[in-house]
């Protein structure tokens, strides 16, 4: 049974005073969702738990069936993987913005004019040595990129370097354990948990001084390179520092095929996406075209997909530019992408067995930023029990029969349908 999710990343939206308080999902011309959702059932998802703002990395665990409060174990792995890197046991993995900073150290933009093209400036970051560890650094879209630290007694309890926001200047990365004293008398299991404790925090010590030595050397490197050089000759913001956030170690997750009994293929653009799917044990396949942008090549994305069916039977779609024009607070181009989307629909309809379309979470244009709204899932197809919702909205679903649930519960269900889960009990 062909099985497709669509994932709208950020899509959810508030209601836009200059949209007459409508969201851009409901103001959009979506003449497919709409039917889809005519001819499905709908609801509400609270991807990680009612109130909880999502991460776009523990949204996508969590709608692939897994629990985050169980198996996350920070973002960083996540765009490793996504980026191709091979992790090993003991890598320390972090995500990576390219940024502007002003000669005073301060952040001018946090994703220095969405660059893209940064290869150059990635062979630069390769070429630096710090003692103690090796650097891995490899682009991926746009301003973004993932970083390695690979060597021995290393540690991810450490802090970021970005500060989330433009005018404050890089943070002095540090260990996230703090220095414990212990009181007397000592008995000799207390004495086991303090040798840990201080195990853990010289490693994250030693993991935090690498990272500032490698922030100084990465701010000088790129400065003077000749890409940015001429970025700064043309009035372009210079991507001259690597803002670090988000630093974990592998996660260990059993493959969806193992839990559901599915065959998983992802086609999307952004590294992290790529890297959640890659762990869960999923193929992933590279599409000419797909930015991760509000630019991406939909069509590309769509004919990928069909491909894909020739010997798949569940295909995540993942569209990444609806969270970049959320956080650009761009309601025009959010609606422009969700109208594009709607559009490539139609080449599913006839095709696929089982459509389903939700997002990760809700970005408002108003915010600009994640927030703990719930986000909109239709699921269509020939198995389900349709219920009285007539168009797709944020609103208009709540009516609908699948009530409001989690994210770790919508492959469960999708899994049901296909006629893939075993029965509980005799």
């Amino acid at each position: 049974m062909k099985t497709l999710l669509i994932i709208c990343d950020g899509m959810a939206d508030r209601p836009v005073p200059e949209l007459a308080n409508k969201t851009p999902l409901e103001i959009a011309n979506t003449p497919n969702m709409d039917w889809l959702a005519k001819h499905g059932v709908c609801g509400i998802i609270d991807t990680i738990a009612p109130g909880i703002t999502p991460g776009s990395d523990t949204a996508h665990l969590a709608l692939l069936g897994y629990d985050p409060y169980e198996v996350y174990t920070g973002r960083g792995p996540f765009e490793a993987a996504g980026a191709g890197i091979d992790l090993k046991g003991g890598d320390v993995a972090f995500r990576a913005n390219f940024a502007t900073v002003d000669d005073s150290g301060a952040i001018t933009d946090r994703r220095a004019g969405r660059i893209s093209g940064t290869e150059p400036l990635a062979e630069e970051l390769q070429k630096i040595s710090v003692k103690g560890a090796k650097i891995i650094f490899k682009s991926t879209t746009g301003h973004r990129g993932a970083f390695v630290l690979r060597g021995e007694g290393l540690s991810h309890e450490v802090s970021d370097s970005d500060p989330h926001e433009v005018g404050k200047k890089p943070l002095r990365i540090a260990p996230l354990l703090q220095e414990q004293q212990p009181t007397l008398p000592v008995y000799p299991l207390i004495t086991g948990g303090i040798r840990k404790y201080v195990v853990r925090r010289n490693r994250a010590v030693k993991t935090a001084k690498i990272l500032n030595e490698f922030s100084k050397k990465a701010y000088d490197a790129l400065d003077k390179h000749p890409l940015n050089v001429e970025r700064k000759k043309n009035n372009l913001p210079a991507a001259n520092y690597l803002l670090l956030r988000g630093g974990g170690i592998v996660p260990h997750l059993t493959p969806i095929k193992e839990r559901f009994g599915v065959d998983g293929t992802c086609v999307a653009a952004a590294a992290l996406v790529k890297g959640v799917c890659r762990l869960a044990g999923m193929r992933v396949v590279d599409v000419p075209g797909a930015t991760g942008s509000v630019n991406t090549d939909l069509h590309a994305k769509a004919k990928v997909v069909l491909k894909s069916f020739e010997d798949q039977d569940f295909v995540l779609l993942h569209v990444k530019g609806t969270d970049e024009a959320s956080h650009d607070g761009n309601a025009r181009a959010k609606i422009e992408l969700i109208e594009k989307i709607d559009a490539i629909l139609s080449q599913f309809i006839d095709e696929v067995d089982l459509i389903t379309v939700t997002a990760d979470h809700t970005t408002p244009v108003s915010v600009k930023d994640h927030t703990g709204d719930p986000v909109p899932v239709l699921i269509s197809g020939d198995s389900v029990r349709v219920d009285d919702v007539q168009e797709f909205g944020e609103r208009s679903v709540t009516e609908g029969g699948l009530g409001r649930i989690r994210g770790k519960d919508l492959l469960p269900i999708l899994a049901n349908l296909m006629g893939k889960t075993q029965k509980f009990g005799a």
